[in-house]
């Protein structure tokens, strides 16, 4: 039977391919890369000079144009928009990725500005208020349909009008069409 060794420690030009195979792959942020390579070289080990700096891999990266934080900011926004995700979830998200703050705060005209389409974007795929099969008198399925909607991160506000419009009253959106940066 033969077994794989494991692969060998990691050195400055290994994190450097490691680095750049990753960001070929997938769309990421400077603090998302960071992490990886950090993982790497606690999975690998470090043989190179000195000790593994991955954050300024990350940077060099981003120096290079390769991770742009903004842009997959500015893409995450429109994406979880169209999925019907309200502002709390966005910030979440965006707040996971390593988004900086000042980056994040950018956007918050954005996500404003798409928070209604994208709440009646959530209720219609759920089934919801005006876009359910039988009307909402049952206090219990309403009170689902509102916390349904508080964890997808819209503002009670907001739940309230769109739980509360009767079926001819939805205004028409295209969910391709949502404001977006």
């Amino acid at each position: 039977m033969r077994r794989n060794s494991p692969p060998p420690p990691l050195d400055s030009d290994a994190l450097d391919r490691l680095a750049l195979r990753y960001v070929e792959r997938y769309a990421t942020t400077r603090a998302k890369l960071r992490d990886y390579l950090v993982r790497k070289v606690r999975e690998r080990g470090w043989a190179g000079e000195g000790s593994a700096d991955p954050a300024a891999v990350a940077q060099r990266m981003a120096d290079l144009r390769y991770v742009d934080d903004l842009a997959f900011a500015e893409a995450r926004v429109r994406a979880l928009g169209r999925r019907g995700l309200g502002a709390r979830r966005i910030d979440l998200a965006l707040r996971v990725a390593g988004i900086a703050p000042t980056d994040a705060a950018g956007l918050r005209d954005d996500i404003d500005a798409q928070a209604d389409a994208s709440a009646l974007a959530f209720a219609r795929r759920r089934r919801l208020g005006p876009f359910a099969s039988a009307p909402a008198d049952d206090p219990r399925a309403r009170a689902k349909a509102f916390a349904a909607m508080l964890r997808a991160g819209h503002d009670p506000d907001r739940i309230r009008r769109i739980l509360a419009l009767d079926g001819d009253e939805v205004p028409h959106f295209d969910p391709d069409d949502t404001p977006g940066p």
